[in-house]
This record gives C-alpha cells, sequence and structure tokens, in this order.
C-alpha cells in the first residue's frame, strides 16, 4: 500500500510541528527549500492556509488522500460537527489507537506492527492499518509478539495511555477501545474547521 517515504524532518519543518517523531526539531530560521522564505509571499492566501491544514492532518495520520477524501464525505454525512466526527474517524483507525496505547514510539511504527501481523482485534490478527475500530474492540498483541524486542521496548517506556476511551491491561497487554474521543481529548495542534472550509468550496 502506498505511503509517504520521502524527507521526513523536511514536512516538519514546513509546518513547523513535530508529525512524525518526538526527537526535538531543528529550529531554523526559514522553511525548507534552497532559498528558505525570500521568494515565497509574505502573506497566505485563505486557500493556502486550510491546504496546509488539511495536509498536517493526513501526514500526522499517514492518510492518503483518496482515503482522507472518503472518510470527510462519511464524517459530513453523520449528525454532529463535521471537524470533530472527522478527527474521531482518524483516531479510530487502527495504527493510530496501537500508538495511543504506547505499543509503539510513533504512527508509522504503529503501521508496520499491524502490517507485520504482530496485533489483534478482538483475539483476531489483523494486518490492515486503517481498519476502523468500533466501541468495545479489544486491541492486543498476539502471544507470539509479546517478547517482540521493538514492542518491549515501547512498554518498557511507557507512561500512561489516554483516559477514559482508551483502557490498558498490563497483565493481558490489551487495550479496550471504550469510546469515540471527545475534541479535547485529542492533543495534536490540528484546526479542523478549516478542513471543512476547504472541502465545502
Amino acid at each position: 500500500m502506498a505511503r509517504y517515504t520521502g524527507p521526513k524532518r523536511k514536512i516538519e519543518r514546513r509546518f513547523g510541528e513535530l508529525i512524525f517523531s518526538s526527537k526535538p526539531m531543528d529550529r531554523k530560521k526559514y522553511t525548507p527549500g534552497q532559498h528558505g522564505s525570500a521568494y515565497r509571499r509574505k502573506k497566505r492566501s485563505g486557500y493556502s492556509i486550510q491546504l496546509a491544514e488539511k495536509q498536517k492532518v493526513k501526514y500526522s495520520y499517514g492518510i492518503l488522500e483518496r482515503q482522507f477524501i472518503k472518510m470527510f464525505r462519511e464524517a459530513s454525512r453523520k449528525k454532529g460537527i463535521t471537524g470533530e466526527l472527522l478527527l474521531q474517524l482518524c483516531e479510530s483507525r487502527l495504527d493510530n489507537v496501537v500508538y495511543r496505547l504506547k505499543l509503539a514510539p510513533s504512527r508509522p511504527a504503529a503501521r508496520q506492527l499491524v502490517s507485520h501481523r504482530h496485533i489483534t482485534v478482538n483475539g483476531k490478527i489483523v494486518n490492515i492499518p486503517s481498519c476502523t475500530l468500533k466501541p468495545g474492540d479489544v486491541i492486543g498483541v498476539r502471544e507470539k509478539s509479546k517478547n517482540h524486542k521493538a514492542i518491549q521496548e515501547t512498554l518498557n517506556t511507557k507512561t500512561s495511555t489516554p483516559k477514559d476511551w482508551l483502557i490498558w491491561n498490563s497483565d493481558r497487554m490489551t487495550g479496550t477501545f471504550q469510546a469515540l474521543p471527545e475534541r479535547l481529548q485529542i492533543p495534536e495542534n490540528i484546526k479542523e474547521q478549516l478542513i471543512v472550509e476547504l472541502y465545502s468550496k
């Protein structure tokens, strides 16, 4: 399946935020590119700001354009705030929940764990990172993978998991997707209303 494999630090510098990792970002006074911001317009258009917000979400969650459009259409059909519903769909992806449960240090690493058949959902192996979870689903580590080096290293540095919507059982190495997270429970710096405005044109 297609995924972004280009320079990650360049993307983080473009948005000025950590997207792919938690390592400190090199603080430079200019944006990526040979000339930095010297030849860029100082004032950004509304469309440019909206597009950048959409791109930031796509890179953050590792979602392709067609997938993202499909998720937006699904969110717009539901009752409620479209932007918040869109983020809930992003958070409901299996690779994101594996990351939120601290089984992997990043979403790309979580995606790899799922693709390599280390993760189970309700006791069955699932190797589709974009799989959408429902409240009540139980995410676990496959029995043969519980001593996997990468998983153990991440668990050893585990601090806590999101409360209320995810519950972690350290003895069984399973997590329960209790409910869809509310907007305040999603820590990413995202202005989802800009995305709604972009697709509503």
